[in-house]
């Protein structure tokens, strides 16, 4: 009997590259026993609003970039829909795709949603919010919402990286308590990151022995505010080598963490902006949804 695939398309995503393969996945699909119906957003939050629908199939598919994936996980978890997701990176940077070891091959990605087993797969609830890599703020994070669509189009990650240069230009410091597990860290940082991804904010990356996406712990990184060149070129340096066991840095994992900030501060749930906040409350959801990759 053939099952019923919920296909839900960011139509401006990366370079638009869907477009040229919407038939090829189609066809893949058909080939792996699903009937497919196609979805398209129209309108930031609708992919959102579309899963009070899924509950009427056996898979979800999201063809997008990391913002519209983390619309279809809100809407899972918002509606409570308990089916299969898998996920065609069609985005510019990808973090998510790369962290899960994603092929960015479209015909690949479809193949492998079908014929590849569920992974149970950590989400993080910020607030009332979900996300499905990290939430993050400051340096670095402005770059993931700040940089046109048409821009990062052309640019791809390197558009990331020019944003982020501008970041390094005007470093403000965030004076909060963090509280995570049991332990407090109170400080001045330049910027913050509750992940559970290898990469995120189409910059930081981290080592692949550092990080489990399905263990119930965050990986937390939270960067100093260097008090001189020496403590930047630290910084710097300890990015592109992803060490992080230096006086700039605090790397810990928690399953759940709170942010005391001592001024509302403005914040990135998957590389989408969320409105400055007060007290921050983040939950590791272990093994949330089934992912097929």
């Amino acid at each position: 009997m053939l099952k019923k695939l919920m296909l839900i398309i960011n139509p401006v995503a990366g370079k638009k590259r869907m477009k040229t393969y919407l038939l090829d996945v189609i066809q893949i699909f058909g080939r792996g026993g699903f009937i497919t119906t196609t979805f398209v957003t129209a309108r930031r939050g609708e992919a959102t609003e579309m899963m009070q629908l899924a509950s009427d199939f056996d898979l979800v598919v999201c063809a997008g970039g990391d913002g519209t994936l983390n619309e279809v996980i809100c809407g899972m978890m918002k509606y409570k829909v308990n089916i299969p997701l898998g996920y065609i990176p069609c985005g510019s940077t990808n973090d998510f795709a790369s962290s899960m070891g994603i092929s960015l091959d479209i015909r690949k990605c479809a193949e492998s949603i079908v014929t590849g087993g569920p992974l149970p797969l950590d989400i993080g609830k910020f607030n009332t919010k979900y996300f499905s890599y990290v939430a993050s703020f400051g340096a670095f994070t402005a770059a993931s919402y700040s940089v046109p669509q048409d821009v990062k189009n052309f640019w791809g990650h390197a558009a990331y990286i020019f944003e982020g240069i501008k970041d390094l230009q005007s470093i403000k410091p965030y004076h909060m308590k963090v509280e995570a597990d049991g332990k407090t860290y109170d400080g001045d940082y330049v910027f913050g990151a509750i992940a559970n991804s290898k990469s995120f904010g189409g910059i930081v990356k981290l080592k692949d022995e550092l990080v489990s996406l399905n263990d119930g712990l965050f990986e937390v990184l939270l960067i100093k505010m260097p008090k001189n060149i020496v403590d930047l070129n630290t910084i710097i340096n300890s990015l592109t080598q992803s060490k992080f066991d230096n006086k700039c840095f605090e790397f810990f994992k928690a399953s759940k963490v709170k942010i005391i900030p001592s001024e509302p501060i403005a914040w990135s749930l998957d590389g989408e902006y969320m409105h400055p906040g007060d007290e921050i409350n983040v939950t590791n959801i272990h093994g949330a949804i089934e992912f097929c990759r």
